[in-house]
């Protein structure tokens, strides 16, 4: 199979799925641009601040997109590079790219609050606290996971923290030049824009002294517990936004180089049921193909951000569609190019779970695509520099909107007159349980990847639960998100079952508290939600 042809297939199924599903979605939901959203009644300087379109596009897209859709297709390889475009493809139009789209909806309609409040007013407190407590646990991991990689990164190639820390100064200039001196976001970012791409060569030219990874660990938690409290538009918004520049720029260089190429896919198109991979031993289709994949085709976390940062900055309910549906769909993109990039590189299915068990998904994704730069003219060494820095980059933008959304649930959880409900307070708590994770036992770290993406997906299934039940109680057909829910939630069940079973038989303990503790609030929910299914149903639709 020729690879072009291949993300030229994707890419169409991808405008459809836009322009045909994702307005016939607008419709059945009742969006409505000229209703006033929480951006503009609920303005505070600080979380509520309405958004240019095109900068919450970038803020949004950068913070979904981290490294998930690179490691996971990469990882996922192992089952065929056909069944992972399946699952890319299919599940990005009918379940990724709507669970987001209807996750901000839900957010914008409900002043702006998380998903866990919106799921309180339907299953009532209990349901609220659990729903609260498992999205809470499932952001420290995406924390303390996030940050493991970018600390291995930075470790590996000083010039990418260089260039990272500089990106972080920018940021706040930006922010500074567009809210506070009003200068607009064209001008803006016509100065500050190419002064980002300069960055990546001054990163090369005085790369960091070499710092270990505990340093770098600590370093970066403690710029998430400033990104976190810090005001959005000086910080987390104005970085993702000119990072997402750098993303752009990758997924360019990687799309022509794709069609420069015109790579053979060379790997196993199917594999069966079953497959070896990373770890060495037999991997089953069903679910970890789908767990693997994670982000590249649908992530609860991408719910938390449409609900926690991104609804809080809509300044019109009409770039609820372009920024949560659009911003999944371009992800998905992302994700087939790593698989492309992958699949096209090494000459036999053996050579590439080979190359797998030995580098990180990040690594290979780096010199898949830079050596598709490479026929583009550009040196190998730029080319793998750059595209790891954007790679770092991106997972920064998730940590640092992570550790706020941690906060936010946190806050919400806490009664707001409690002397605990403080932002600071709650962003340590987040933060000291990542260094935990992280610093407590190295080695048990290193196997955050899959509890986290079971988590996701979980996570996920929890959030269309959430919108089926909104949908029964506005006396709307609810199969939308149903029969996506169904499948979801026998995935992740079965993947947080599967991984229970390991940590046991391996005496990782902390993998299977957590597996165990995950599971438990998910069934206690699914119970909660059958008790009060009937009332959705019998109960009189919102105005």
């Amino acid at each position: 199979m020729n690879g072009a042809l291949l993300l030229v297939l994707a890419a169409v199924v991808f405008l459809g799925g836009y322009f045909i599903y994702s307005k016939w979605l607008a419709r059945f939901l009742g969006v409505d641009e000229n209703r006033p959203t929480p951006a503009i009644t609920k303005e505070d300087g600080v979380d509520y601040v309405p958004a240019h379109p095109t900068v919450l596009f970038g803020h949004h897209f950068a913070a979904i997109a981290g490294a998930g859709p690179i490691v996971g297709p990469v990882l996922a390889a192992e089952f065929g590079w056909a069944s992972v475009t399946l699952w890319i493809v299919l599940g990005c139009v009918f379940i990724g790219a709507m669970h987001d789209m209807i996750s901000m909806y839900l957010s914008v309609r409900h002043e702006g609050e998380s998903i866990g409040s919106v799921i309180g007013e339907i299953l009532g407190r209990p349901g609220k606290i659990m729903f609260l407590l498992f999205c809470w646990s499932a952001l420290v991991l995406v924390v303390a996971e996030f940050n493991r990689q970018i600390a291995g990164t930075f470790v590996a190639d000083p010039a990418i923290a260089t260039a990272s820390l500089l990106f972080i100064v920018e940021a706040i200039v930006f922010g500074l030049c567009v809210y506070r001196f009003k200068m607009s976001v064209l001008f803006a970012s016509l100065i500050f824009v190419p002064l980002m791409f300069a960055f990546v060569w001054i990163g090369n030219v005085f790369p960091m002294p070499q710092i270990s990874s505990t340093v770098w660990i600590l370093i970066l938690l403690v710029y998430c517990f400033f990104a976190s409290t810090c005001p959005v538009q000086y910080l987390l918004q104005p970085r993702d936004y000119l990072n997402a520049y750098l993303l752009y720029a990758m997924m360019g260089l990687g799309f022509v180089g794709i069609f420069v190429v015109h790579p053979n896919l060379s790997i196993d198109a199917f594999t069966g049921l079953s497959a070896v991979g990373r770890s060495g031993k037999s991997d089953l289709l069903f679910p970890m193909l789908f767990v693997t994949v994670a982000c590249g085709a649908c992530s609860g976390f991408h719910a938390l951000v449409a609900s926690g940062t991104s609804s809080k900055q809509v300044a019109s309910e009409k770039s609820i569609r372009p920024i949560a549906y659009g911003g999944m769909l371009l992800e998905g993109v992302l994700a087939m190019i790593a698989l492309i990039g992958v699949a096209g590189y090494y000459s036999s299915h053996a050579d590439f779970v080979f190359a797998l068990q030995t580098k990180e998904p990040v690594q290979l994704f780096a010199s898949t695509i830079g050596s598709f730069c490479v026929k583009l003219g550009l040196p190998l060494r730029i080319a793998e520099s750059f595209i790891l820095l954007s790679v770092s980059a991106f997972l920064m933008t998730s940590v640092d909107a992570g550790t706020r959304l941690a906060r936010f649930c946190y806050q919400e959880l806490v009664p707001k007159k409690s002397p605990a409900h403080n932002m600071y307070f709650g962003t340590f708590i987040v933060c000291a349980l990542a260094a935990g994770l992280l610093l407590g036992n190295p080695t048990a770290a290193k196997q955050l990847w899959t509890l986290f993406a079971s988590a996701n997906q979980l996570l996920a299934s929890l959030t269309l639960l959430t919108a089926s039940l909104y949908l029964l109680r506005e006396k709307k057909p609810c199969w939308v998100t149903a029969i996506p829910m169904a499948l979801m939630f026998g995935v992740s069940t079965h993947a947080l079952t599967l991984i229970v079973r390991g940590a046991f038989a391996g005496g990782e303990w902390i993998r299977f508290g957590a597996s165990i503790f995950l599971l438990l609030l998910a069934v206690a929910l699914i119970v909660i939600t059958i008790k009060k299914g009937r009332q959705c149903i019998t109960s009189s639709p919102r105005s």
